[in-house]
């Protein structure tokens, strides 16, 4: 039997739980003959001193366990932790028993903000890691041990795993069943689901680089508001430094202090962002919307995409190009 238990901080998206545990039970129903020793048993274990779990949608999920009750120590197939929880305190029960139980468990699996309590806990230092998007840069910069990557769905490293926002959980667990019994089991709980085994797009996480405004009012604020207006203009660190009156040096230096990255990423980030909008929102021919935000060409719009979000500009806009523009 592999005993898989699901830790499921309140406050969260309940179906990450639920979803994993459906997967994980409709495994046991594709088991070839003659396995059914090594059939999923799934429990779901709460964080608080009761049994309910409290989902942020007002719906609730009864737990098998209270976390604070069950021994570290015993000896679980696979751990999976479903977020990060409402407290600290919270969060510290999680990293205190996951450091206890990671050493006798065959698997540890973080989904989306649960990568950070992996981190907090020492399990990722040295490791590949991915978690929720926007939690991307907090993670490298408060855990630089781990080599964070914003790209896969999820990243399988040695006995840990981790994922990137809510639903790659799903991902995730299809992955973990592929491995436990193979591609058919697999591929079939993603046909009887109507999900993905392999999602398209090289299964990345479409992330929006969040254009973070300057610390402070004053010239770069400025300079970041006049970028995204003229983004087909040469924006150049030189050109941009003498518009604000200081040499490329100091600039590059105020500019990346005051706004967390360096004024040529965030160009590039601007101009992807402003692509992106326009794939989404507008007919534009490719050759316009590269023209108007920077690209200059379709080509080298077509090669920004492929290298960040490993699509096409064509195949963005057909997957999210809004519906009332049709």
């Amino acid at each position: 039997m592999k005993t898989i238990l699901i830790i499921v901080p309140n406050g969260g998206m309940l179906f990450e739980a639920a979803g994993i545990a459906d997967i994980l039970m409709r495994a046991n129903l594709h088991l070839p003959v003659g396995v059914d020793q090594q059939r999923y048993r799934v429990s779901l274990a709460t964080t608080q001193s009761h049994q309910v779990i409290h989902g942020q949608s007002g719906l609730n999920l009864l737990a098998d366990f209270k976390l604070a009750e069950l021994d570290p120590r015993a000896a679980w197939d696979t751990i999976m932790i479903t977020g990060r929880g409402d407290s600290v305190e919270e969060g510290n029960m999680v990293i205190d028993f996951i450091k206890l139980a990671a050493p006798q468990a065959r698997r540890v699996v973080s989904v989306c903000g649960a990568a950070m309590l992996l981190a907090e806990a020492g399990l990722l230092d040295g490791r590949r890691a991915t978690t929720h998007w926007r939690l991307l840069e907090n993670l490298q910069s408060s855990y630089p041990r781990i080599r964070v990557e914003g790209g896969p769905l999820y990243i399988q490293d040695g006995e840990i795993w981790t994922s990137g926002g809510v639903s790659s959980g799903f991902d995730l667990t299809l992955a973990l069943v592929e491995e436990d019994f193979g591609f058919s089991v697999a591929r079939d709980i993603a046909q009887d689901m109507v999900m993905y085994l392999r999602r398209p797009g090289g299964q990345m996480q479409f992330s929006r680089f969040q254009l973070q405004a300057a610390s402070d009012a004053g010239p770069i604020a400025e300079l970041q508001c006049w970028i995204r207006e003229h983004l087909a203009d040469d924006l150049a660190v030189e050109k941009l430094a003498d518009r604000v009156a200081m040499s490329p040096r100091n600039f590059t230096r105020v500019f990346t202090r005051e706004t967390g990255v360096p004024p040529a990423r965030y160009v590039a980030e601007a101009r992807l962002a402003a692509a992106r909008e326009r794939l989404e929102q507008s007919h534009d021919t490719l050759e316009r919307i590269a023209q108007v935000t920077g690209f200059g060409s379709s080509i080298n719009l077509r090669r920004s995409f492929e290298r960040q979000l490993h699509l096409t500009p064509g195949e963005y806009r057909q997957r999210f190009h809004c519906k009332k523009l049709a």
